[in-house]
């Protein structure tokens, strides 16, 4: 006698997962909850435990990228002494790998539709998770300074990392190198100018940074 099929156990993990293997298998979004629930072997009623749309699923698999990239930063014991610069550093690293994980599925999702900004929607609770990230950062550095003139102006700092995320990503989107390295490089070379131009120090990284992009010319064609 075979044995019973184990019952798999319904969580938004598993629907995130189903969404996104239907997406890429139809290479098409469901456009029907019940179609999508009935491929999925999933019963609708569990669906709207954890999503009230298959809208809201999008939305959501770009904030659950967000909080997994915290969970592998927060696991290490060193995390908390590093540097702001730093962290914002090991921030974009990991969340740029795990994009790189799922890079079907995200080329997918922002290449959908021909108007860029509709593409841009789904990412409106990311952009939230990303400022206040920023925010964490820059507040924790201006309690370190003394003088209120040497303090950085939150909302342009977080508003300038949703802004360097959204340029980042474009070159992800577009990089061909191995491993994705001269991504590497983006980042690092642009995480450095921003905290350079904070912090009022010499230009030279924006200058590199700038030599960088031209020589590439990724970001212009």
């Amino acid at each position: 006698m075979a044995a019973a099929k184990k019952k798999q156990s319904i969580d938004s993990q598993l629907i995130i997962t189903k969404y996104m293997e239907y997406v890429l298998e139809h290479e098409i979004y469901p456009t029907s909850t019940y179609k999508f629930c009935k491929i999925a072997e999933i019963k609708e009623e569990e669906f709207y435990k954890f999503f009230g749309s298959l809208d809201h699923i999008k939305k959501t698999i770009w904030t659950t990228f967000f909080a997994k990239t915290l969970e592998v930063m927060l696991v290490s014991e060193d995390y908390e002494a590093l540097s702001s610069k730093e962290k914002m550093l090991t921030f974009f690293y990991t969340f740029f790998e795990m994009l790189t994980l799922n890079r079907s599925y995200v080329l997918f999702s922002l290449a959908y539709e021909k108007m860029p900004l509709k593409n841009l929607a789904q990412l409106k609770g990311l952009r939230s998770e990303i400022k206040e990230f920023a925010k964490t950062l820059a507040t924790a550095d201006n309690e370190e300074k003394g003088f209120k003139i040497t303090k950085n102006p939150v909302p342009l700092y977080t508003e300038g990392a949703w802004v360097q995320f959204l340029f980042i990503l474009k070159f992800w989107k577009e990089d061909t190198s191995p491993s994705f390295e001269k991504t590497d490089i983006v980042i690092e070379k642009s995480v450095h100018t921003i905290f350079d131009v904070l912090d009022n120090t010499p230009l030279d990284s924006v200058l590199d940074f700038g030599k960088f992009l031209w020589k590439e010319k990724t970001m212009w064609n």
